[in-house]
């Protein structure tokens, strides 16, 4: 993962959104705006009206960073817009109840929130057609059941990986690294809303040291299947022996111990009955998946020392469409400008499944990462920003708010 993507859930604990009612009550003209520095997040108004809210953030920034609602107990995010650059303005669509939030920001996608201020969100969610409604119904229910799908997929095939770890047998469980994420992949803004469930999960190295969290997960366990040299650096330039040595016996246990653990919860919170999700996260999932292969696959970051990036870049992309499938018959039936919006971006996922084609599939498998020249990653990542673009405007357009 390359940190953390928007998602608001409900059930299991976490604040719920509203799957119903909700109509836009910002306009790109009238769009709260959101200023970012280094060391400050602020945002002109503390107070919304309920629904679709529209921020317009500004990075006046040295670095990337993200702009973050929390729910009232300051842990639970909400909403996210992250990967924000210096320079850089960028219109975010939050679907929001009535309550007490909080804004922040996170400088270089790291560390505690910056800039931490109460936001309040009053009025009622107003009714929206019947026809509307349906079809928002149909794509919830449709996503929360492609949800549960993934992570019941997700469970034994983590059980299997880590037994492999566990017992020393890394010949297979370095085969069955790569697939053994794809699940997860696929659906990873949902563990991201379970506070601290995806670090655990699959935070990289230097994330981890970067928020001074302990390490474990994925690439916690990546870094033992595939042991760095001597002289091997991490991804951020520090030396992979850093603070670093092989897992004993025991540890490898622990590791694999508390993978499966931490999926499993993953897996319970998904199942409770109150488990949902609301129209704006998944269009904003769908955009948030894009966002993690232009920032974390493309670079070659995510699958550092076992160079499968290609396996989660694929996951992602599946994930972004799936969700996408779910909410573009709402986005069509906004007139003309949604029917076209939904053509674009059907031709650019084509486009990108086609190029990713070139370099294998998660069913034959894919070539190493570090196999791809700077040319053909340089071709692949144009071809993720030319879906980026329209993909941007699918919330925008779902919830019916202008840009």
């Amino acid at each position: 993962m390359q940190h953390r993507i928007i998602a608001g859930l409900a059930g299991a604990g976490v604040l719920a959104l509203a799957l119903t009612g909700c109509v836009p009550n910002k306009t790109g003209s009238d769009a709260l705006t959101v200023a970012i520095t280094d060391d400050s997040c602020s945002v002109s108004v503390a107070k919304a009206t309920a629904g679709a809210v529209t921020f317009s953030i500004t990075n006046n920034g040295t670095d990337v960073n993200e702009f973050e609602i929390l729910a009232s107990d300051k842990l639970r995010i909400v909403g996210e817009k992250e990967n924000v650059t210096p320079g850089q303005t960028v219109s975010y669509v939050a679907q929001l109840n009535p309550g007490t939030y909080y804004t922040a920001c996170k400088f270089q996608l790291v560390g505690a929130p910056v800039g931490l201020a109460e936001f309040t969100v009053t009025g009622q969610n107003a009714t929206v057609s019947k026809d509307e409604q349906a079809l928002t119904d149909q794509a919830v229910t449709n996503y929360v059941a492609y949800v549960k799908s993934q992570v019941a997929e997700l469970v034994p095939q983590v059980k299997a990986f880590t037994d492999a770890y566990a017992a020393g047998d890394d010949e297979t469980a370095r085969q069955l690294f790569a697939t053994t994420r794809v699940s997860y992949e696929r659906i990873e803004p949902t563990a991201e809303a379970f506070g601290d469930l995806d670090p655990k999960i699959d935070y990289r190295e230097v994330d981890a040291v970067a928020e001074g969290l302990d390490w474990t997960g994925f690439h916690r366990i990546e870094k033992d299947l595939w042991p760095p040299a001597a002289d091997a650096l991490n991804s951020d330039g520090t030396s992979a022996l850093t603070d670093w040595t092989p897992s004993t016996p025991e540890q490898r246990q622990q590791f694999a111990t508390g993978l499966v653990d931490d999926v499993q919860q993953l897996f319970d919170l998904v199942s409770e009955k109150d488990f949902t999700v609301s129209l704006g996260d998944i269009s904003n999932g769908a955009i948030g998946l894009l966002d993690e292969v232009a920032v974390g696959k493309i670079s070659g970051e995510e699958d550092w020392w076992s160079h499968t990036d290609l396996y989660d870049f694929a996951a992602n992309v599946q994930g972004a469409e799936v969700a996408f499938g779910n909410v573009k018959d709402i986005a069509a039936s906004k007139g003309d400008a949604g029917t076209k919006l939904v053509g674009q971006i059907e031709t650019e996922f084509t486009a990108l499944q086609d190029l990713l084609a070139k370099y294998g599939s998660l069913d034959s498998g894919f070539v190493g990462y570090d196999t791809v020249t700077e040319e053909q990653r340089k071709e692949l990542s144009d071809q993720v920003n030319a879906l980026s673009e329209p993909l941007s405007q699918l919330t925008h357009t779902v919830l019916g708010v202008a840009e």
